[in-house]
């Protein structure tokens, strides 16, 4: 007899969420947007994957959780205790944290891998390491522009590199850049199928 799974139990999608922790630098509004991020991916039943920390990745864990998502944070820290006291991180808005010991280059490279794809917003140089990690790994990634930082930098710095566009997708607006996104993602799939069938 199948089993028939409910809303929760089906396979969803990871989606990183990539951007600055200080965000004194970013657009006025690029908190509001992270949140609105959080939210989207929770209402579309997708899991959202945090760097476990504050700024960006923290709104967009509380717009996600608030809409009733599911949240999962990768902590540079080998411990709870090392995270709060050490890191000075938060663990409110998160389901689960996975605390990797790796401090921050190293999570950042468990983050990325970890996520089906990654979406930037803001950022400083933590940031544009987790996009050149999911840019070498051919990941699909989103960027939100207008929202300053790495993010507002991005398309013209993969253009000067010579690599070819990669499988980016940019947009302003939260809403339009996880449709265009879940694209990327499902073109992707649907290529890899093709290829082990021919």
């Amino acid at each position: 007899m199948a089993v028939k799974l409910t809303r929760r139990q089906h396979l969803k999608y990871k989606i990183c969420v990539s951007g600055a922790a200080d965000t004194g630098h970013c657009a006025i509004d690029a908190h509001e947007k992270a949140e609105q991020i959080g939210r989207e991916i929770a209402r579309r039943d997708m899991v959202l994957v945090t760097g476990a920390t504050v700024g960006i990745p923290y709104w967009a864990a509380k717009g996600a959780k608030e809409e009733g998502g599911i949240v999962i944070g990768l902590s540079p820290a080998s411990s709870e205790a090392a995270h709060t006291k050490s890191y000075k991180l938060p663990t409110d808005y998160h389901d689960l944290i996975v605390y990797t010991g790796f401090e921050y280059s190293g999570r950042n490279l468990l983050l990325t891998r970890s996520a089906d794809a990654v979406i930037s917003i803001c950022g400083r140089m933590g940031t544009l390491n987790e996009f050149t990690i999911a840019f070498e790994d051919n990941k699909p990634i989103g960027v939100l522009e207008g929202t300053g930082g790495a993010a507002d930098e991005i398309r013209e710095l993969v253009k000067k590199m010579h690599r070819g566009p990669g499988r980016i997708v940019y947009a302003s607006d939260p809403k339009e850049l996880l449709d265009l996104l879940i694209e990327e993602i499902e073109s992707g799939k649907k290529l890899s199928k093709q290829i082990k069938s021919d």
